[in-house]
């Protein structure tokens, strides 16, 4: 009979196995979850599409993630993670070769849809390296999970490149071999005794909500649903934004957005790491601090003040370098994967008997949000016609979620402190 010390040494070597090969399969799967936002572009020329095809064309897979994260997170405790992920990944494969075999715009927007199943990737993986982790490890082992955003960064570079070279097409092909190599690897280095499937799991969503710890879990679902769907958005929409701001083309603001976007990813690693070693609370509000100050920073728009002097009018210009600004996004990118990270490891770990559903939950809050959003960008643009609206938007969105979080927390700690038994 193995000893205690024996099992977690088994675990551990079958976490070294698991989890990068999880965190693969999401660089990809978050990959195909945004290869419109870059391809779109092209493809809107192409097809000639107006601006409310252009919107379904993107928003497509969001709302799909959506709707399939909470379903995707029950098949996974009650039929097994291993054979969820693997479900996704094929229908990702799938979605490729109609990508490469269309030319219709149903075809695209089914297609666009069908990238939605990266949103049950996520789910399913997450119970997956969950059920292979302890505890002390959770926040640093979650983080590497989600820093696979960093794929969604990929388009930035590889569209216009083989744009360049040959076609936007050539992205969907690559893809297609790189999903194929990582089911391959999946079927050969993992046993299906790995995904721990459950048939007698609960699959009623009445009475997982009733398992959920109380408001708490609630409140922490909303407040990583406004950050990594403020995240997502913002990298949706900063192509266009930098590229219009600093009159570039659409493929070097493209580039330039990766920075936001890959730092930003590879942030929850730290902010995972961080939240193991001094509490999530306490690395959630200094990170949403660091994000304030940023986009207090970016809010601000190119101005012209006129001074009437005694003999003459001063005319003064106020407008950010570009690399100014690049570094406080860069910076605003880091801040929100740590606070990301930190709010990922406290749900989860504060209801980790239910962790595939509270995983959906967590992506349906961050996808809506994600998907509300650009559509409110775009209103307050036409409206007030000053682009860095944007970050004053987000500015005023992160400032509540900071004042709710930080009193939350508080209260939570008097009632630890006045009950420590509950």
């Amino acid at each position: 009979m193995k000893s205690e010390a024996d099992r977690a040494d088994d675990r551990l070597a079958s976490l070294a196995v698991v989890l990068p090969l999880a965190m693969a399969g999401f660089v990809i799967a978050a990959g195909c979850w945004t290869l419109f936002a870059v391809a779109g572009v092209h493809l809107r020329s192409e097809l000639n599409l107006g601006n409310l095809q252009f919107g379904f064309l993107l928003a497509m897979p969001m709302a799909v993630s959506a709707a399939l994260a909470i379903p995707a997170g029950l098949a996974a405790q009650k039929f097994g993670a291993r054979r969820i992920m693997l479900i996704c990944l094929a229908g990702l494969a799938a979605c490729m070769v109609i990508l490469l075999t269309t030319d219709t715009f149903p075809g695209y927007l089914v297609a666009a849809g069908g990238l939605g199943l990266a949103g049950g990737f996520y789910s399913a993986g997450l119970q997956f390296v969950t059920s292979h982790c302890e505890s002390p490890r959770l926040g640093l082992v979650l983080g590497v999970f989600g820093a696979g955003v960093t794929g969604a960064g990929f388009n930035y570079y590889l569209v216009p490149l083989f744009h360049e070279a040959f076609s936007w097409h050539g992205v969907p092909l690559a893809y297609l071999i790189v999903l194929v190599l990582i089911i391959a690897l999946l079927l050969m280095l993992t046993d299906p005794e790995d995904a721990e499937a459950d048939p007698a799991a609960e699959t009623s969503v009445r009475v997982l909500l009733r398992q959920m710890k109380r408001r708490r879990a609630w409140q922490l679902c909303a407040y990583f649903g406004v950050v990594a769907g403020s995240f997502f958005a913002l990298a949706l929409w900063l192509p266009d934004y930098l590229s219009a701001q600093f009159e570039l083309p659409v493929d070097s603001g493209a580039r330039l957005a990766q920075w936001f976007v890959i730092p930003g990813a590879l942030a929850q690693i730290v902010g995972g790491s961080l939240s193991d070693r001094f509490g999530s609370a306490r690395v959630v509000s200094r990170a949403l601090i660091v994000c304030l100050v940023a986009l207090f920073v970016l809010s601000y728009p190119p101005m012209t003040l006129f001074i009437q002097g005694v003999d003459a009018t001063v005319r003064v210009e106020f407008a950010l370098p570009m690399r100014v600004e690049g570094l406080f996004v860069v910076i605003l990118g880091l801040a929100m994967g740590c606070a990301m990270g930190s709010l990922q490891r406290l749900v989860i770990i504060e209801n980790r008997p239910v962790a595939a559903f509270v995983a959906g939950l967590l992506l349906v809050g961050a996808c809506s949000v994600a998907f509300v959003l650009p559509v409110i960008f775009s209103s307050v643009n036409h409206w007030l016609g000053i682009r860095s609206a944007v970050f004053m938007i987000l500015f005023l969105l992160l400032t509540g979620c900071l004042f709710l979080f930080a009193r939350e927390s508080r209260r939570h700690e008097r009632e630890s402190f006045l009950h420590p038994g509950i």
